[in-house]
C-alpha cells in the first residue's frame, strides 16, 4: 500500500533504537520480534524515515543514520544503518532544554531553526513521532500544531498533553488527521508489569493496600527527570508521575484507597540507557492475611519503546488511509500510559484489533 514517511522529533535514545531496529529488520525480516503481527496492511519494510528534528549541534545537519549515535545518546548499538537520506534539521529551542540536560546538549546559535511545517510538507511526511524530553510541554504543543498544519498525523511518545488537549483534538478532527498518545507504554516495562500485578489482586479476590515503584537509569531522560524546577519540584512531577500512577491504578475499584508512590530515584550515568526498577505490592488475602510481592526488572529503555512505536506508526497510517481524524481511542488505550480512556489491557488489545480489521471506527 506504499511507504509511510516518518519524521522523528527529538533524536534521542528511543529514536536511535527505533531507527536501528527498523532498518535491521528490513534486512532481516525473518528475525522480527516485538511488533503486532495483526497489523497486516503495512510492514516494517514500509516505514521510511525522511526527516529528523533536534537542537543538538552535533545532530543538526547530519543524516539520521549518523545523528542517532551522537552523544549524549547511549542506547545499545545493535545495527548501523546505511545512509537514509533523512536530514536532521534544527527546530526552535523552546522548553526542551529547561533542565540539567542543557549541560550535555550543545546548541549552536549559528544553526538557524527551520520552518517545521514547510519541511514536513516538503518531505511528504505521513506521521510525526514526538520524542522530546519529559516536561517539554510548550515544544510538544508547538510540534503537534506544526504537524497538523502540514497534514501530518501525530504520535506523542511523551507525557505532555496532545490527545487530552481539546484544541489539538478539535483541529485534528477537522483535518481528518489522527492522534495517538500520550506517553508511550513500553513493551515489557515497569508500568505494564506493575499494572498487571496490581490488576491481579481484584481478579483473584484479594485487596491491594499499598504499592511502590522506584526507577533509575543512566540516559539523558533520567538526568532531565531529576532536575528541580523553579518551584522546587522535580521535572518528573510534571506529568510523568501522574501518567505512571494512573496507568497502574486505573482499573482498580479501590484505587482511591490504595497508597501508591511511584518515583524516579536516581540518574546513574555509567549504566547508560539501561533502566532498572523495583516494585513492591502489599495487600490482603483470605482472612485478612498479608501478602507482599517484590520484583525487580532490567531493560534497555530505548528498545522497550521502539517496538511499540513501530505499531503506532502503522496504525496511524491505516487511520490516514481511511480519513479518520482525531484521537484513535483503541490505539491510545493499548499503546499509552496516559490515554483519554484507561482500559484493561486485554480489552484495549481486542478493540485495537477490531480497529485494524475495520470493525471499529477508532
Amino acid at each position: 500500500m506504499g511507504k509511510i514517511n516518518i519524521c522523528l522529533i527529538g533524536i534521542g535514545d528511543v529514536a536511535s533504537a527505533l531507527v536501528q531496529g527498523t532498518e535491521y529488520y528490513k534486512k532481516n525480516p525473518d528475525k522480527i520480534i516485538g511488533t503486532l503481527p495483526e497489523i497486516t496492511q503495512y510492514s516494517i519494510d514500509d516505514i521510511q524515515f525522511v526527516l529528523g528534528v533536534d537542537v543538538n549541534a552535533n545532530k543538526v545537519g547530519k543524516d539520521l543514520s549518523q545523528a542517532i549515535f551522537a552523544e549524549p545518546n547511549c542506547n545499545l548499538k545493535l545495527y548501523e544503518p546505511k545512509f537514509l537520506n533523512a536530514p536532521v534539521i534544527k527546530g526552535p529551542v523552546l522548553d526542551g532544554l529547561d533542565s540539567n540536560i542543557k549541560n550535555i546538549i550543545p546548541v549552536d546559535n549559528n544553526q538557524k531553526p527551520e520552518d517545521i511545517r514547510d519541511e514536513l510538507k516538503r518531505n511528504e511526511v505521513d506521521v510525526a513521532v514526538i520524542l522530546l524530553p519529559t516536561g517539554s510541554h510548550e515544544a510538544t504543543r508547538y510540534y503537534a500544531n506544526a504537524a497538523l498544519d502540514a497534514g501530518v498525523c501525530v504520535v506523542n511518545g511523551m507525557p505532555s498533553y496532545v490527545v487530552k488537549d481539546a484544541d489539538l483534538v478539535k483541529k485534528a478532527e477537522s483535518l481528518n488527521l489522527s492522534l495517538i498518545g500520550d506517553d508511550v507504554k513500553s513493551q515489557i516495562g515497569a508500568t505494564i508489569i506493575h499494572r498487571s500485578l496490581a490488576n491481579l489482586f481484584p481478579m483473584r479476590g484479594a485487596i491491594l493496600d499499598r504499592t511502590i515503584q522506584l526507577d533509575w537509569g543512566g540516559s539523558s531522560d533520567f538526568l532531565n527527570l531529576l532536575t528541580p524546577m523553579k518551584d522546587g519540584n522535580l521535572r518528573y512531577e510534571e506529568g510523568k508521575r501522574q501518567s505512571k500512577t494512573e496507568a497502574v491504578l486505573a482499573n482498580l475499584q479501590n484505587r482511591d484507597e490504595v497508597e501508591c508512590q511511584i518515583s524516579a530515584v536516581d540518574y546513574i550515568p555509567f549504566i547508560k540507557n539501561q533502566k532498572e526498577a523495583y516494585m513492591r505490592l502489599e495487600g490482603r488475602i483470605f482472612g485478612g492475611a498479608p501478602v507482599r510481592i517484590d520484583i525487580t526488572m532490567f531493560v534497555e529503555d530505548g528498545n522497550n519503546s521502539a517496538g511499540v512505536l513501530v505499531d503506532c506508526i502503522r496504525v496511524s497510517k491505516i487511520a490516514k488511509d481511511r480519513g479518520i481524524g482525531g484521537v484513535l481511542q483503541s490505539a491510545c488505550s493499548f499503546f499509552n500510559k496516559h490515554p483519554p480512556e484507561q482500559l484493561e489491557d486485554y480489552v484495549a488489545k481486542k478493540r485495537l484489533i477490531e480497529f485494524i480489521e475495520g470493525k471499529r471506527e477508532r
